[in-house]
């Protein structure tokens, strides 16, 4: 594994334009694109959206996330996620970041498909929603079974991607798995290669990871 480092992928969330420019300056392979990231991340405006479309050369992905708070939509917010999806589709984002519960703590499995159904072809990520929910494995298993996502957000259910690092690295040595895993939380410059390495993970997200 000496040269996992080079090969490692680093997604850094911002919530405006200078955030995002600077972050691709110091070597972020990815952005993923918020507003109010006091609020864990909320979806993009469409202005900034365009202005970082414009002005980047690395891939967005952008939030898909109507309001702060738990990831059990109503019907109505569901609607407004697929007419913020439809924007996004044809703005020059890369893909989308998304993730719902049900009431009792599981994967709202037919509200995901219907979001990647309609996010087709963009790349669709599963945000930390999935640290919410009850079973982190067997939540990553029920994901693995939905078409079209292409990535999951996780810190493998605890704090810190290094807490977790023991389930990371078993979501990811699963046979079964087709989807790439995101290990995030509280991952620096100083030890992203340490989390990489012992989970096998090479793609690596956080706020101040470059």
């Amino acid at each position: 594994m000496g040269d996992l480092s080079e090969k490692l992928i680093f997604e850094v969330c911002v919530d405006n334009l200078d955030d995002a420019i600077a972050a691709e300056q110091r070597g972020a392979n990815r952005i993923e694109l918020c507003s109010a990231l006091h609020q864990d991340g909320l979806t993009p405006t469409t202005e900034l959206t365009k202005k970082c479309v414009g002005q980047l050369s690395i891939p967005i992905m952008a939030m898909v996330r109507p309001r702060a708070g738990n990831f059990v939509y109503s019907e109505s917010e569901i609607r407004q996620m697929e007419s913020e999806i439809q924007f996004f589709k044809h703005s020059g984002v890369a893909g989308i970041v998304f993730g719902l519960l049900t009431n009792d703590g599981t994967i709202d499995i037919e509200n995901t498909q219907r979001l990647c159904k309609l996010s087709f072809p963009l790349e669709v990520t599963f945000h930390k929603a999935i640290d919410c929910s009850i079973d982190v494995l067997k939540s990553f298993q029920d994901l693995n079974s939905i078409h079209g996502i292409t990535r999951v957000l996780t810190s493998g259910g605890m704090e810190t991607a290094w807490d977790g690092r023991f389930l990371l690295k078993q979501m990811n040595d699963l046979p079964e798995r087709k989807i790439h895993i995101i290990a995030a939380g509280k991952i620096l410059p100083e030890n992203r290669v340490q989390i990489a390495e012992f989970t096998g993970i090479n793609e690596l997200h956080g706020k101040r990871i470059v």
